[in-house]
């Protein structure tokens, strides 16, 4: 196991070495203007805004149950009750990013910007956190849980901080976020988890993925029919994605404890 913790480790700073080395990345503008920006009951960008009630169910879907695990004295979802934590703070991180990106998508632009993508990075390096607890120790989840989300918050502020500067560098937040999913891939290949269903997270990775692909293709999606935009889909897909843990947490079982 310490082999193989030491090459995660030597590959992670290769890759924040990196990206110092990266040119910044600045927020482009073009990225505000959304492909469907039809108003409907007075709400600009009805659909933009409204599929994050998608994302707010599924997030408190999770809290709850969450919440039920940690108070029942016979739950089968966590060894520990301490694993319950980062699933906790991801599942809230969920809940204000479906405020958070409804807010954005009301009035898009850089200021607002920052509260969609505050819980956004917190929420992926909870569960980074989470994956750490199953796989290698609870201790070093529980440890890495408020260092990897003070990294989240950090690389969200310092993108905000350098557009405000007139110089935008999204460059860690970037990193935070999809090195971190990539993470969670690794130490699915390299470390046995304590649970069964493990590979649902495969699953819930590869179905975020294609919502980000779905928001890559935002004006082209749209113009297909008129009447649904690739961002819209991003949010419906990233609402089922977050469903999916929920569903893996309520299935799975033990298969060895620490």
């Amino acid at each position: 196991m310490q082999r193989r913790l030491w090459v995660l480790g030597i590959f992670t700073v290769v890759i924040l070495l990196m990206t110092v080395l990266f040119s910044p990345i600045p927020q482009s503008v073009a990225y505000h203007q959304f492909a469907d920006q039809t108003s409907f009951f007075d709400i600009p960008n009805f659909l933009n805004v409204v599929s994050n009630l998608a994302i707010l169910v599924s997030g408190l879907i999770g809290v709850l149950f969450v919440l039920q695990c940690y108070r029942s004295p016979g739950q089968r979802c966590f060894i520990n009750r301490a694993e319950c934590w980062p699933y906790l703070v991801m599942f809230l991180s969920v809940v204000m990013t479906g405020f958070g990106s409804a807010y954005y998508h009301w009035a898009p632009d850089n200021e607002v910007l920052l509260w969609d993508r505050l819980p956004i990075a917190i929420g992926v390096t909870a569960l980074l956190a989470a994956a750490l607890m199953e796989r290698i120790s609870v201790r070093v989840g529980l440890w890495g849980l408020p260092v990897l989300v003070v990294l989240g918050v950090v690389s969200v502020l310092y993108w905000y901080w350098t557009e405000k500067l007139g110089a935008g560098n999204l460059n860690y937040y970037i990193v935070v976020q999809f090195y971190s999913l990539l993470l969670i891939i690794l130490l699915g290949i390299f470390f046995s988890s304590n649970y069964t269903r493990a590979s649902d997270m495969n699953k819930v990775i590869a179905l975020y993925a294609v919502a980000k692909v779905a928001e890559t293709f935002d004006q082209e999606i749209y113009d297909l029919e008129q009447i649904v935009s690739g961002h819209t889909i991003k949010h419906l897909l990233a609402a089922v994605a977050i469903y999916l843990i929920v569903r893996m947490l309520q299935k799975r079982r033990v298969l060895q404890a620490e």
